[in-house]
């Protein structure tokens, strides 16, 4: 009997609102919930939410992604930018570049990984996912210089991060057919994907703004913003450049140009958004595979604590060299664990790319090895991260407690 895609949606969603009830009741973040959940219901333990689940209901993740991309891009404003500007950048330059640095650095020499496996797991290490973190933000209505700061860099980070991918997946790739390496090719591949994806998500905001300039109905806005959200989701998958950094760019143009239209229009997004994040993180958490954790649990463990040391050290003194705010500078590492989401695509790209016949046993071993520890480590980071998100948020004195349920 084939299943039923409806009554799957309506477990889901039925779960995730007794989730809500627990986690409000017991003071956790309702994302760690959510992620424990879809540990519970997915292929390792009652198997519910099987592989072909999975697959079905995969364009709810998608449709969540560009949700928390709009949501930051609307956060990104132009007065907050530029009065911590400078260390936004470092920040970003400094966490993704550390993130890497270490992982790669502990791989290779302590727990001795290949050289192809440490590269690409520390490439993955560099991104951040902005999903839980903006679902913390969001669930404790956070708002302050910390805030600002981390959704900023949490979405400038996607593009550091496929920066360095793009570099290592080449590097890589050329290695294992035993060619020789072009680096400006590599480099302009990168700039250009990301050039790409500004520049769509730049049209679209005009053409939305110019559109709606008139408009006060907030029908007529919903209309045209799922229209143009589905949109830039569509052409950036199909072209291959990264959603999130295009939504992003729309985002921030709306807020940046036509206030008034942002309000509402994130008023919208805001009113379905807890249905897509539920289902987010427990078909995320669903992925999970208990049984290999004996197999790459080791190297899982030698990457976590490599990336947090990255991520967390090279946040705090991105923030020093930046000047940061004192509150930031001491308490930013702590939001930026979380990797479902852009670490996931990366390695799902990774997949793809090295299962290609030219790259034969070693290249499928590699993708399996990469895929694996992703989903072992993202199960423990969706855990901790909110956890610790939810810490440095509340100790930066910019949580608004009034959020618990109703």
């Amino acid at each position: 009997m084939e299943f039923n895609v409806f009554l799957y949606l309506a477990a889901i969603f039925g779960a995730g609102y007794c989730i809500k009830l627990v986690t409000n009741a017991i003071k956790i973040p309702e994302v760690t919930g959510y992620v424990l959940l879809g540990v519970i219901l997915g292929t390792s333990l009652l198997k519910l939410l099987t592989a072909d689940v999975l697959n079905a209901l995969s364009p709810l993740s998608t449709v969540a992604l560009g949700m928390i991309a709009f949501t930051i891009g609307i956060e990104l404003k132009m007065d907050v930018i530029k009065k911590l500007g400078k260390s936004i950048l470092a920040i970003v330059i400094f966490e993704s570049g550390g993130a890497f640095a270490v992982v790669f650095l502990v791989l290779r020499f302590i727990y001795k990984a290949d050289l192809n496996t440490s590269l690409l797991l520390g490439a993955v290490a560099s991104a951040t996912a902005p999903a839980a973190t903006v679902a913390v933000i969001k669930q404790y209505k956070a708002k302050g210089p910390l805030t600002s700061t981390v959704l900023a860099v949490v979405g400038l980070d996607d593009a550091a991060a496929l920066i360095i991918y793009v570099f290592v997946e080449g590097f890589v790739s050329s290695n294992l057919v035993g060619k020789s390496v072009a680096i400006p090719a590599m480099l302009g591949s990168a700039l250009l994907a990301i050039f790409e994806a500004i520049c769509i998500g730049i049209v679209a905001a005009i053409i939305y703004s110019l559109v709606l300039r008139k408009v006060k109905n907030n029908d007529w806005i919903a209309l045209l913003l799922a229209a143009f959200l589905f949109a830039l989701l569509g052409v950036c998958e199909t072209i291959g450049v990264s959603e999130l950094l295009s939504i992003m760019t729309f985002g921030m143009i709306i807020v940046n140009s036509s206030p008034t239209l942002s309000k509402k229009s994130e008023g919208i997004v805001s009113n379905f958004s807890p249905i897509f994040l539920a289902a987010f993180f427990i078909l995320g958490g669903a992925h999970l595979n208990v049984a290999l954790i004996g197999k790459i649990g080791v190297l899982g463990l030698f990457y976590f604590f490599a990336r947090s040391i990255g991520k967390m050290g090279g946040a705090t003194l991105g923030a020093i060299i930046g000047k940061a705010p004192k509150q930031v500078r001491g308490l930013v590492g702590f939001a930026l664990l979380p990797q479902v989401g852009v670490a996931l695509a990366l390695a799902l790209a990774i997949n793809k790319k090295f299962t290609m016949p030219q790259f034969g046993q070693s290249g499928i071993d590699l993708a399996s090895t990469i895929i694996n520890v992703l989903l072992f480590t993202t199960i423990i980071t969706e855990i901790i991260g909110p956890l610790l998100t939810r810490f440095a948020l509340t100790k930066a004195g910019e949580t608004n407690n009034s959020s618990d349920h109703q």
